[in-house]
């Protein structure tokens, strides 16, 4: 298993080659997490044994990139299908000033991710067990959100009807997935025409190793109004 060392000098070696400058502070944090998420994926398999020798990469390093296209005056966030906690929590240690919800259905992964914040300390999220659709969330977070985020978990025009109840009058969706989405984009923007104002691909490229986005990794990015 990687050293926090080594977590340390791969996290360093992708935020500065992409022109990032996070704190040692917060690099640190980072470093804490990608530890604690190692060791407890041994019991809980948050993500697949294959993918946890990319850890920073695929998951804390890319949490943190969609920092970059965030657009301005957001204030509060949601995190849908969260998982093992990724978007949310390098989305949230990188943008301390934002608060956040990181909900997840499946009981065990949030009892991960509330071990997480408690451990790091980490002040402006929360997570909850529930389904985003329920009637008790919605009751709950109406109208709350002005930032959706999510990572390859449903279909966009599924995202786009959770999201619509728990959002502002204005607010933007952000989802990270693979592959040819235009399809998936054209379902979504033909169903909720009124409700989208705005959508953008953004290929996530980035050094060393995904120079000309050849992992085809995307950041769909919709501006909503209700």
């Amino acid at each position: 298993m990687k050293t926090h060392s080594d977590y340390l000098a791969e996290l360093k070696d992708f935020f500065w080659k992409n022109g990032f400058n996070p704190s040692e502070h917060q690099l640190i944090r980072y470093a804490n997490f990608c530890e604690l998420f190692a060791e407890k994926n041994e019991t809980l398999n948050l993500v697949s044994r294959k993918d946890i020798d990319n850890l920073v990469e695929n998951h804390v390093f890319q949490g943190a990139l969609i920092s970059e296209y965030l657009p301005p005056k957001m204030n509060r966030f949601l995190d849908i299908g969260t998982g093992g906690g990724f978007p949310g929590i390098p989305f949230a240690l990188s943008n301390p000033m934002m608060r956040g919800v990181l909900a997840d259905s499946i009981g065990k992964k949030i009892d991960a991710v509330n071990e997480f914040i408690h451990k790091l300390k980490i002040s402006n999220i929360v997570a909850e067990n529930s389904r985003v659709e329920d009637e008790e969330f919605i009751k709950k977070h109406e109208g709350k959100f002005d930032l959706i985020l999510s990572r390859a978990t449903v279909q966009l025009i599924v995202l786009v009807r959770y999201a619509l109840p728990l959002i502002k009058e204005r607010a933007f969706l952000m989802a990270i997935k693979g592959g040819d989405l235009s399809e998936e984009i054209k379902k979504a923007e033909m169903k909720y025409k009124a409700y989208i104002k705005k959508s953008t691909i953004i290929e996530l490229a980035y050094k060393p190793t995904n120079v000309r986005n050849e992992k085809e990794k995307k950041l769909i990015l919709l501006e909503l109004h209700k």
